[in-house]
């Protein structure tokens, strides 16, 4: 399984985003994964936690409000910040323009979810916005209890 081909990063459309998996947690021993997502103003996940894995956000460009625990921090281009595992996070894009970040994590955990979940991308850029309806949200809840991800609360609020 490899994010990489001939002709770039793995593409996928998730929910509302773009992400490109620029190296499969398969593509090598140490099980990194990186994956580049362009999120949209406002864009926010429900809170969730990662049994196996620590989740890193490295922001590339906008500003995103993150939630680790009962902390938030606002984290713009250049910033580094850290979801450990067991503990509930977050984030919620701030700027008007979206965010791009790059998301790490080591092992398969988090990669399988987004691979399962998603749908290729269809064309460059992110998908037409959806609303999320209680049936999506019940099969995401489903696909991350799968890949040892639970979710645990909301999406971050304006």
């Amino acid at each position: 399984m490899s994010g990489n081909s001939a002709q770039g990063p793995l593409a996928l459309w998730f929910l509302n985003s773009r992400v490109e998996i620029r190296r499969s947690s398969a593509e090598a021993p140490d099980g990194l994964c990186v994956m580049e997502h362009h999120l949209p103003f406002g864009d926010s996940p429900p809170t969730h936690v990662h049994k196996n894995e620590d989740e890193v956000f490295h922001v590339l460009e906008g500003a995103v409000r993150v939630r680790v625990g009962g902390r938030e921090t606002i984290a713009l281009a250049g910033d580094t910040l850290v979801g450990p595992k067991g503990v509930p996070h977050s984030y919620r894009v701030e700027s008007p323009e979206g965010a791009r970040v790059l998301v790490m994590t080591v092992g398969p955990d988090f990669e399988g979810m987004v691979r399962e979940f998603a749908r290729p991308a269809e064309a460059d850029g992110r998908p037409a916005a959806v609303e999320v309806t209680p049936e999506m949200a019940e099969a995401l809840a489903q696909v991350c209890l799968k890949h040892n991800i639970e979710l645990v609360g909301p999406p971050l609020a304006a």
